[in-house]
């Protein structure tokens, strides 16, 4: 995604000298290996919901059966559809490190092509199929649907991929809300 210069955030992100309550921000940094993004630094203007943002966030992160490629292919998807650099920012390098390559983000800019390229596998088709149904029109259309569940037939991985994908469309609709900016080197 190249995304334009980003706009100034609509409520400021809470100032690192005034992080709290302490055994939130402790439990929001362990969940991301010791950091904090503009994106917690925004939902701490909100305790009470930065606190339900980790605790489900973190279980879709990192609890679920769901192949991680898979996961972030959805993600990345819902970034691009909803014009939100700042999660595709965060997630692609997940995809390329859960195995998916450079050729197949460069991809998702043009999704209209992807079910007649040989870059995706006919589970990735699926997911981004979905990914697209989902963001694009909510209700799913039964082939698309079927599609999705010839590719993963695992009623769990089902549920997990639709949640999934709920969940970043929320993300992504959370970040251009607010005009959460990306992380520059030195926050």
């Amino acid at each position: 995604m190249n995304p334009a210069p980003p706009p100034t955030p609509r409520i400021p992100t809470v100032a690192y000298s005034a992080l709290g309550p302490e055994d939130l921000v402790a439990a929001i940094r362990q969940r991301r290996g010791g950091t904090l993004l503009n994106l917690d630094r925004m939902l701490l203007n909100s305790p009470a919901f930065a606190v339900g943002w980790n605790t489900f966030l973190g279980a879709v992160r990192r609890r679920l059966s769901l192949d991680a490629r898979l996961r972030e292919l959805a993600i990345c998807t819902v970034a691009v559809l909803t014009r939100a650099p700042y999660e595709f920012s965060q997630h692609a390098p997940e995809f390329l490190a859960a195995g998916g390559n450079l050729a197949q983000l460069d991809a998702l800019e043009d999704l209209a092509s992807i079910q007649h390229s040989t870059l995706f596998d006919a589970t990735e088709q699926a997911v981004i199929g979905l990914a697209q149904a989902m963001t694009e029109q909510v209700q799913v259309p039964d082939d698309c649907f079927m599609a999705v569940q010839k590719a993963l037939p695992d009623a769990q991985q089902l549920v997990e991929l639709v949640g999934v994908i709920a969940a970043y469309n929320m993300v992504a609709r959370f970040l251009e809300a607010l005009q959460v900016q990306p992380e520059r080197p030195l926050d």
